[in-house]
């Protein structure tokens, strides 16, 4: 993913991963959407695959407080520095409460013109503003985005790529020029985003 004001960031998916829409089926079976409303489409980074630097798209309001003009860089899955001209106590503050929180635990992709992104409202809620932008996560990774995950162990997930951490913190990303390829296993490059939107 590359934008002009500063992202340029390469993601590795973890083993296995499965990419889920609104809706998903509970463990018994019976299907649901646990957020609502909702545009991403989502996945699992592989936690130990995370290289390159992103910046903020829209302002991250964490246990009250806002964190804005901020990037982190990311080496070999994990966050190796970050900077941020708002909140940036609040920042240091989440990064330093456990080592999962170093990594991601989630991927969403979301186009620039969704309903919540066309209405220009920042609602300072995640739930809601996620919804405008494409975002990452700090922390940890939902077992149901890999296939058999809600029947594996920690460490089969582990594994997997798949993050652990006390903490599950979106934050957005994606800008109206974001740019963002797929790389095959086979190296074939897909583009899947140009400009902030689907492409595919």
């Amino acid at each position: 993913m590359k934008n002009k004001t500063g992202t340029d960031l390469k993601v590795g998916l973890a083993e296995g991963h499965v990419w889920i829409a609104a809706e998903e089926d509970g463990q018994d079976g019976v299907p649901f959407t646990a957020n609502m409303p909702t545009e991403e489409v989502f996945t699992a980074p592989h936690n130990r695959k995370i290289d390159g630097t992103v910046v903020n798209a829209l302002p991250l309001v964490n246990n009250g407080n806002v964190i804005d003009d901020f990037s982190i860089t990311f080496k070999d899955g994990k966050v190796v520095d970050y900077k941020a001209k708002i909140g940036y106590d609040a920042l240091k503050g989440l990064l330093e409460s456990d080592e999962g929180v170093l990594s991601l635990g989630e991927i969403a992709l979301i186009g620039k013109n969704s309903p919540i992104a066309q209405s220009g409202i920042l609602f300072y809620n995640t739930l809601f503003d996620e919804n405008a932008s494409c975002h990452l996560a700090f922390g940890a990774s939902y077992p149901t985005t890999v296939k058999g995950g809600n029947d594996m162990t920690d460490e089969q997930l582990a594994a997997r790529g798949m993050n652990q951490s006390i903490q599950h913190v979106d934050f957005m990303v994606g800008t109206k020029d974001i740019d963002i390829d797929g790389i095959g296993y086979d190296g074939k490059i897909v583009p899947i985003f140009r400009d902030g939107d689907w492409i595919i």
